[in-house]
């Protein structure tokens, strides 16, 4: 499958609570009213620019912080399928692959932007179409991308492995 959309580039040291502000649980709802919040701390206006396919990019450490899960999971519920960035912290990697994004590690230094940018699912190719450069993400293992695949952690264990069929 192939994956294109827009650059939204962000530095190093991104933490959760940049990507979605604590402050704003307390007097949320619904998680759909919280996911409004994305990124709104670093850039306001960046549910008015995201489209769905979008990539989001990063430096080094994306991801840092608390182990909340909502971070990744308001990322996903905005239509982000694929992550970049140079190092991701180790919770919010596991986290996304438990929510069926692509985190992917690679040298974010040539993506600019709103760069137009082209993952291809099947064979790991990542593309910048607006700079007509190739650029090397590192392979997921198998497992990892099955995972992805099924949209998640908790969908590939009810359908591929036949577990929590009750869950």
């Amino acid at each position: 499958m192939i994956l294109s959309g827009r650059a939204w580039k962000f530095g190093d040291d991104i933490s959760t609570d940049l990507i979605l502000p604590g402050r704003f649980f307390p007097i949320c709802s619904s998680n759909e009213e919280l996911f409004k919040h994305v990124f709104s701390d670093i850039r306001p206006d960046f549910l008015s620019l995201i489209g769905r396919g979008d990539f989001i990019v990063g430096g080094e450490n994306f991801g840092l912080g608390s182990s909340r899960e909502q971070a990744p999971a308001a990322i996903k519920a905005i239509g982000v399928d694929v992550i970049l960035a140079k190092s991701f912290a180790r919770i919010f990697y596991r986290n996304c692959v438990n929510l069926g994004i692509y985190p992917l590690v690679c040298d974010t230094d040539e993506i600019h932007e709103c760069d137009e940018l082209e993952f291809d699912t099947d064979t790991f190719q990542l593309r910048n179409l607006k700079r007509d450069k190739n650029l090397n993400a590192e392979e997921l293992p198998e497992i990892v991308r099955s995972i992805i695949v099924a949209g998640g952690l908790i969908t590939y264990l009810r359908k591929d492995e036949g577990i929590l069929t009750h869950a």
